[in-house]
């Protein structure tokens, strides 16, 4: 890859790589409540090592109720290639419509606004994937960073990475490099791509980028996936933040179904029946031994695949206070995803559009659209 360093770092572009040849790279950030975060991931994206007149970065904010718009202005301040977009309607689809809008990039690229981007050269990397690849869009690796983990956020990340703690047919803990179907893993687009698929789903609040890269699939856009432009993203710091965010996830994925019939995978709802026969098996167990004896072994049975499962890891970590955690996590995990299918499936047909609130960890929570004054 040709060598690519900032002006901003007081180097010019090499004489062999012309600062006009480079791809013009719009970063998309679409954030609400990021205050804790948003300041570290515009210092590591806008002292990268590109031309900073060859990318922008723009961040559409959500109505944010913290000082995360304050954080940005003040880097507006300083940085000529950063703007600050308003997003009226909250959601994330609907902030990364208002950047794309706005967008004077051949590239457009997603970061959102709480992950660690600690490669200077993560920009050239992007670019220089596009060019050697001749790709539709790119798809990376999201791992969960760990550097400054608590032992429940250890525990969270290692379950999450695991095959019992997310969807298997997902490349985002992978290390490969080549073309995959871009559902799960898109996150670069040529523009190009816009003017073919249109823009994001405004009525989802989660699985909208699953969404849209499944149009992309069914045009026969092709996504080049490398492990060189991954990101690292924080952990839940609670059991209850990875419920919400394991069931927004769930709801996402019914929403998902419910567009495209198409996408249905039967893993992805084994978490649903999960949740659905611990519900209903007490009062099953009622109506003969037999049930009853069904719903202890399947409950058993569970324990026991899990147990094993979290063995394995803190053995493989060699890290035995995780042994605690794991079991909780890969509970949560399951009956967030169980629930948030269920709960969709119930009443997502009739729900009425909603805003997103965050907690203070940044977890979106929903809340009713509030008419203007």
């Amino acid at each position: 890859m040709a060598e690519v360093v900032s002006r901003q770092a007081g180097v010019e572009p090499p004489d062999s790589v012309p600062a006009m040849s480079l791809a013009f790279i719009s970063v998309i950030v679409p954030v609400r409540n990021e205050e804790r975060f948003i300041h570290r991931v515009l210092e590591q994206l806008l002292t990268q090592d590109y031309p900073p007149e060859r990318f922008e970065v723009l961040v559409a904010d959500g109505r944010s109720a913290d000082a995360t718009r304050e954080v940005v202005r003040a880097a507006v301040v300083e940085y000529p290639n950063l703007r600050l977009l308003d997003n009226p309607k909250r959601l994330s689809s609907a902030g990364r419509n208002v950047a794309v809008r706005a967008a004077r990039g051949d590239v457009v690229l997603l970061v959102d606004g709480h992950c660690e981007l600690s490669d200077r050269n993560y920009l050239a990397e992007v670019a220089d994937a596009f060019a050697r690849s001749g790709a539709d869009c790119l798809g990376r690796p999201q791992p969960l960073d760990t550097s400054t983990a608590t032992t429940l956020q250890l525990a969270v990340a290692a379950a999450r990475s695991s095959r019992l703690g997310h969807n298997p047919d997902s490349f985002i803990y992978s290390s490969f490099e080549g073309f995959v179907r871009a559902e799960t893993v898109a996150v670069a687009y040529r523009r190009s791509v816009f003017r073919r698929v249109g823009l994001f789903d405004e009525t989802f609040d989660a699985c909208e980028d699953v969404e849209f890269n499944h149009r992309l699939d069914r045009a026969g856009l092709r996504c080049f996936f490398t492990p060189r432009v991954g990101l690292r993203y924080h952990p839940r710091g609670t059991l209850a933040g990875l419920f919400r965010q394991m069931a927004r996830y769930g709801r996402g994925r019914v929403r998902l179904l419910r567009k495209h019939p198409e996408t249905f995978s039967f893993g992805c709802f084994v978490p649903a029946a999960f949740v659905l026969g611990v519900a209903a098996g007490p009062l099953l167990s009622l109506l003969a031994p037999w049930l009853a004896a069904l719903y202890a072994g399947t409950l058993g049975l569970y324990g026991l695949i899990v147990a094993a499962a979290s063995a394995v890891i803190a053995l493989r970590q060699r890290n035995a206070g995780l042994l605690p955690w794991l079991p909780l996590a890969f509970l949560a995990i399951h009956c967030g995803a169980g629930a948030g299918i269920v709960l969709e499936s119930l009443t997502g047909a009739v729900r009425p559009k909603v805003a997103l609130d965050q907690t203070e960890e940044g977890e979106p929570q929903e809340r009713p659209q509030r008419r203007a004054a």
